[in-house]
């Protein structure tokens, strides 16, 4: 019975696909940004140049990552208020918070290490 629950959900997913894509597809006509150092996508202009790629990219990583801490942290604190007491779920919930706290500090030291490196150490231009 779980198996036809899984097929008729997967079938009613790939039907449903058509009615929330795009109806047209519009491409960039130019393939390079102004400037010639970044190529144009849906993500908009993307450095091709290491240093500015990396730039680039970094805000968003750690954007995610504290994204992902926070919305663990808030998980596990609804863990807590819905352990009804159980001693096995508040400590689940406590690891959770826990991990994600540690999650959060690691990012957070791997920007200051990244700063320090790149700026202060190898004085990489173009990263800040």
């Amino acid at each position: 019975m779980d198996m036809f629950k899984l097929r008729f959900a997967m079938f009613l997913f790939f039907l449903s696909l058509p009615l929330f894509s795009p109806g047209k597809i519009i491409a960039a006509t130019q393939v390079f940004c102004p400037g010639e150092t970044s190529i144009n996508t849906a993500l908009g202009c993307i450095p091709v140049e290491m240093d500015k790629f990396m730039a680039w990219i970094l805000p968003y990583l750690f954007g995610i990552a504290g994204t992902i801490a926070f919305l663990l942290m808030v998980y596990g604190f609804i863990l807590m208020a819905t352990s009804s007491g159980d001693p096995k779920a508040l400590q689940g919930a406590k690891e959770t918070v826990t991990s994600a706290i540690m999650g959060l500090l690691v990012s957070l030291f791997a920007i200051f290490l990244l700063r320090l490196i790149t700026l202060d150490i190898l004085k990489i231009p173009g990263i800040s």
